[in-house]
């Protein structure tokens, strides 16, 4: 996969806090940060994944047993 470096401006104690994270995983502050966006877009690819499927659930006139008529009335289903 090919690479573009970027520039990120941190608060400094932010910077601290993910250098030490970094050592203690035996890694880069690069390797987290790609690792937490690869995360983040794999969750988004994901949920619109699943948006596109219920979606096109909805639009497939589901059948539900009625055979499209509805044979009862409001006041059949509530005792009023």
């Amino acid at each position: 996969m090919e690479t573009q470096n970027v520039t990120l401006a941190l608060p400094k104690e932010i910077l601290r806090k993910v250098k030490s994270i970094a050592a203690k995983r035996r890694t880069s502050i690069s390797g987290l940060l790609t690792q937490a966006l690869e995360d983040m877009v794999s969750q988004e690819e994901g949920y619109e994944l699943a948006r596109q499927r219920h979606l096109a659930r909805l639009d497939s006139n589901m059948n539900f047993g009625t055979g499209g008529v509805i044979a009862w009335q409001r006041e059949d289903l509530h005792d009023r």
